[in-house]
């Protein structure tokens, strides 16, 4: 994995929260907390996200294409 190093500008009460989770070795470095902070908050938009498309989804319609799809790969089975 490639890194890339980035400023960032910060509050200093969040700064001294990181911090305290580095003195208390939660995290190896301000940079890795940050990192895995960013990284924590885009997974959660991501499945956010997916959850919204997927209710979007009618459950009756998806059924009815997958027993479609299921027939059809029991028809094309050869029998022994």
């Amino acid at each position: 994995m490639s890194v890339t190093k980035v400023a960032i500008t910060l509050d200093e009460d969040l700064l001294q929260r990181i911090d305290r989770l580095v003195a208390e070795r939660k995290f190896p470095s301000r940079s890795r907390a940050i990192q895995l902070a960013v990284k924590a908050q885009i997974d959660r938009l991501d499945r956010g996200r997916l959850a919204r498309e997927c209710a979007k989804l009618d459950p009756a319609y998806e059924q009815e294409v997958a027993e479609e799809g299921a027939s059809y790969d029991l028809e094309s089975w050869p029998e022994y």
